[in-house]
């Protein structure tokens, strides 16, 4: 499939959502916008919903524009927002394609895919059925620092919450995973991330907040303060 140059970035704030804008950068693509959609429900089947306001820092992090708009969050209804916002991107950006960040919702992939093609854009999914402890540990080798931000499952100790993964951590998650039964990569909505540092990134998140328990297996981090600070680079 031959490439497009001009692409939107579908941008939660989380792991998968950033490490596709780092792939479509890495291939040359000039990323004209971030696309970021915020359900009212929580129980949206299309869209990422913890910490969304930060993406407005991050989008600055990353000097790169946004379309921020809500969404109902309501099933199927929620695909008339995506559309809304993917034609604002199309108007005020001139993008001929998108990249998302899908790992194995077939659902999301595909109605991504169906409202993308009926607006005549491209579509790339570069994490599509990677393995998902094998892209755990790149992350961390790439650079990425991604924070967890919730946890609500059985297995994973509440204690990660607010944690910023590494090489320990991850083979923590892996093992724990096989162990427990759910997907390393939180593919279930097991936990929630935030990426507060990454290669693309001008600037890191300096995030602050506390962490509040809501059950057995559940905890988040409820953030407070989120403030750009200049990289250190050491040579």
């Amino acid at each position: 499939m031959k490439m497009v140059r001009r692409i939107g970035a579908l941008f939660s704030g989380g792991k998968d959502s950033a490490y596709a804008l780092h792939w479509a950068m890495l291939q040359g693509m000039d990323v004209s916008c971030l696309i970021t959609i915020k359900p009212r429900s929580k129980a949206s089947w299309m869209f990422h919903r913890p910490a969304l306001e930060v993406t407005r820092v991050q989008a600055q992090a990353l000097g790169i524009p946004q379309v921020f708009i809500e969404s109902s969050g309501i099933k199927e209804e929620e695909l008339k927002d995506l559309r809304r916002a993917l034609e604002i991107a199309i108007k005020r950006y001139g993008i001929e394609g998108i990249v998302a960040g899908a790992l194995l919702s077939d659902y999301q992939r595909m109605r991504i895919a169906m409202i993308a093609d009926e607006l005549g854009l491209k579509v790339y999914t570069p994490l599509w059925r990677k393995d998902q402890g094998a892209y755990m540990k790149e992350l961390v080798r790439s650079g990425f620092k991604v924070m967890i931000i919730s946890i609500s499952v059985y297995g994973l100790p509440k204690t990660l919450v607010g944690k910023v993964l590494d090489e320990n951590l991850v083979e923590l998650i892996i093992n724990r995973a096989q162990r427990y039964g759910f997907n390393p990569a939180f593919e279930g909505g097991e936990a929630e991330t935030l990426v507060i540092d990454a290669p693309m990134f001008r600037y890191e998140l300096e995030v602050s907040g506390e962490v509040e328990v809501h059950g057995d297996f559940e905890a988040e981090y409820v953030i407070k303060d989120v403030r750009l600070k200049p990289k250190t680079f050491s040579f």
